[in-house]
């Protein structure tokens, strides 16, 4: 699996974060997107499972896998 992320599109929310089985979202550090709001990355790429949780409960469509 692999997640990507549209970073313009992320306000500052974290639960794909706290929803990914495998710890491998991240919030990117002193990054911020067009908007100046952070976001989040893929910190352990080669962990992910696939599993799109991360996709499930961003509410805006930020995160494909």
């Amino acid at each position: 699996g692999a997640i990507v992320g549209d970073t313009d599109r992320f306000k500052g929310g974290q639960w794909c974060i706290v929803e990914c089985p495998k710890e491998v979202i991240a919030l990117a550090q002193k990054k911020v997107n067009v908007h100046v709001y952070p976001y989040t990355e893929s910190a352990r790429p080669d962990d992910c499972i696939g599993c799109a949780a991360c996709a499930t409960v961003g509410p805006d469509g930020c995160i494909t896998v």
